[in-house]
């Protein structure tokens, strides 16, 4: 049976709907007897619509802000 950290590391897979039959399987099982991890993977599933959801940016746009993350993280060290 997985464990709680097998599981963890095959979820991208597991919502990408990149697992073989086996491994599916294999996570169904452990969901069943998992609240956390099915928890966990609910979580996920809601934060993958919502991504989905936002509207896409301009790279330049992303460059921009994370210079000014790096600044202000800078400046408050």
């Amino acid at each position: 049976m997985l464990s709680c950290k097998e599981l963890v590391a095959q979820s991208s897979d597991l919502l990408d709907g990149q697992l073989s039959f086996r491994e599916r399987m294999a996570v169904r099982r452990h969901l069943m007897l998992c609240r956390n991890c099915r928890r966990f993977i609910k979580q996920m599933r809601l934060t993958q619509g919502v991504l989905r959801h936002l509207p896409e940016v301009e790279d330049a746009e992303l460059d921009t802000l994370a210079a000014k993350l790096a600044e202000q993280r800078r400046r408050s060290s």
